[in-house]
């Protein structure tokens, strides 16, 4: 049996709405029509010639990261059989040359696979985001844009909330809950494609059940999902995703915030000083600190002084508006070793 994460209507929702009934589930959620009435949307439904045109008008020459491929990769962007290295090559061109190649690609049966990712609008193509506005997020909340030709792009995860909103083309979206991470045999988190890590098992076409047993366990957990343009996907923080673009050419535009932060510090900065200040200590004392995470951070049990009046909490009382400033002056002075 196929699982499917849950649909909503996406010309429904108004910002309050989104957070109540989207976000604050902090599960995957489709929103059909989101972004139907999109002028890029409109244009990419015509043709790709006319996607290529209607982006040109806001195009300022800026040159981007292109990933191409050899056709017999079949866009899919993977590493080599060592890990080491990758099966395509990364060249900096400028965004129409890019998607000209695209528009080509389809006189070409064989045509090289390209694929461009994560560009800034604001940067490459000012004037884009005011002309395809996204209601539900504030206004610090810019779009990035992704296009290209058919491709098959690694199962990773982002550390930041995500509404990807599909523009032209038709993407599946293969998703794996946070909690599954044990069994997904996870790769280099230094060595990347993209910035992300991304897990072995999952990108496989074909996962070997010898070499990867345990994501036999998990695979039909998987939630899959198929958009076409004027769809949308919100995807919390950490949940892993395989995106394959199934048309032979392909857009998407994306927005990244953190949707519950109360300051400047990211959760994935937090993660990686307990790596280096616990992870190799011995497993009783890893164990012990764990209880106190769990105690403190994760509050499995509740709020830690809940047997305390709220105004005896101190620096465990509600962060803003001045614990977040008070803590995080500690850390620093911590971390400076003063």
């Amino acid at each position: 049996m196929t699982l499917s994460p849950k649909e909503i209507a996406g010309r429904d929702l108004d910002p309050k709405r989104f957070q109540r009934e989207v976000v604050e589930g902090c599960q995957p959620l489709v929103l059909r029509g989101l972004t139907a009435d999109w002028p890029v949307v409109r244009a990419a439904h015509e043709s790709p010639g006319r996607l290529k045109d209607y982006l040109s008008a806001f195009d300022v020459g800026g040159r981007v990261e292109a990933f191409l491929g050899d056709p017999a990769i079949a866009g899919k962007y993977y590493y080599v059989a060592d890990l080491k290295g990758f099966n395509f090559e990364r060249r900096m061109m400028k965004l129409l040359d890019a998607l000209q190649i695209m528009v080509e690609s389809l006189e070409r049966p064989n045509a090289p696979s390209i694929y461009v990712g994560s560009v800034p609008t604001g940067d490459s193509l000012p004037g884009f985001a005011s002309s395809n506005p996204m209601p539900l997020l504030g206004q610090g909340v810019s779009p990035r844009i992704w296009l290209g030709t058919r491709s098959n792009v690694s199962c990773h995860h982002d550390t930041y909330d995500n509404l990807a909103c599909v523009i032209a083309g038709r993407r599946r979206f293969t998703l794996f809950a946070p909690q599954l991470i044990g069994k997904l045999y996870v790769g280099p988190i230094d060595n990347t494609m993209a910035g992300a890590p991304v897990s072995l098992a999952a990108s496989a076409d074909a996962a070997d059940k010898e070499e990867f047993p345990l994501f036999e366990e998990i695979r039909e957990q998987a939630l899959r999902v198929e958009l076409e343009a004027g769809d949308a996907l919100y995807l919390p923080k950490l949940w892993w995703h395989k995106v394959e673009s199934l048309a032979p050419i392909n857009g998407l535009v994306n927005y990244w915030w953190d949707a519950f932060s109360a300051g400047p510090d990211a959760p994935y900065t937090s993660m990686l000083l307990s790596m280096i200040a616990i992870g190799e200590r011995p497993l009783a004392e890893r164990q012990a600190w764990k209880a106190f995470f769990d105690h403190y951070v994760f509050r499995t049990n509740g709020h830690p002084l809940a047997h305390l009046p709220p105004e005896q909490h101190g620096l465990l009382g509600p962060l803003k508006p001045e614990n977040y400033a008070r803590i995080r002056a500690r850390v620093m002075h911590m971390l400076r070793g003063v």
